[in-house]
């Protein structure tokens, strides 16, 4: 078992929002929701997957009050149920350039643990179901699916900016591009919602 079937994942979700209530928690359906319907339209993806991926990406947040860590927490409580595959989105899904100085904000765990983070990183091989969980995490809000630019500021607003900023975003709209050319359609015209959400 590479990763959880559905049902296990949805459990896993509503026991970690019954722990750490707040809006990573929708944010995480709208993640899962946006990856299955561009991986419907997707030739190598498979839509269950997907969604099962995006239900997951956040789950390190259930121990919280966290922030960056959660990246490293979410990979550790995939691994400690043998799903090395939903474990790597867990700690791929933050860092689009595959470098650990992409982090906004402060770290929030220990040096060791940011090493162990790095290490771990550095030695994974991304995937498309990483790339897509990157992508599709910049797709979505509390509220709904929105633009890239929208989730930007919002993360901006909340962990601050970092010297990899602008490099960063840069690496975010390829992965747009990327799947826009892979789908045959710009994945906004997929996603339910996103004119209400962005003008919102």
């Amino acid at each position: 078992m590479t990763l959880p079937n559905l049902q296990t994942a949805e459990h896993l979700l509503h026991e970690a929002e019954t722990m750490n209530p707040g809006p990573w928690v929708p944010h995480s359906r709208n993640v899962a929701l946006a990856a299955r319907l561009i991986a419907e339209q997707h030739p190598d993806l498979d839509p269950e997957r997907a969604y099962t991926l995006g239900l997951l990406h956040d789950i390190g947040r259930r121990g919280g009050p966290n922030k960056n860590r959660h990246i490293l927490d979410g990979y550790d409580i995939l691994t400690s149920i043998s799903c090395p595959d939903a474990a790597q989105i867990a700690l791929t899904h933050s860092f689009p350039m595959q470098r650990p100085d992409e982090l906004f904000g402060a770290w929030d765990g220990t040096a060791a643990e940011f090493d162990r983070l790095a290490d771990l990183l550095l030695a994974a091989t991304y995937t498309e179901e990483d790339r897509l969980i990157q992508l599709c995490d910049m797709l979505a809000l509390p509220e709904g699916c929105c633009i890239m630019e929208k989730r930007m500021v919002d993360i901006a607003l909340r962990y601050g900016s970092s010297s990899q900023m602008v490099e960063k975003w840069r690496a975010q709209f390829a992965l747009k591009a990327h799947f826009d050319a892979s789908v045959g359609q710009s994945i906004y015209r997929l996603l339910p919602g996103i004119v209400e959400t962005t003008l919102g």
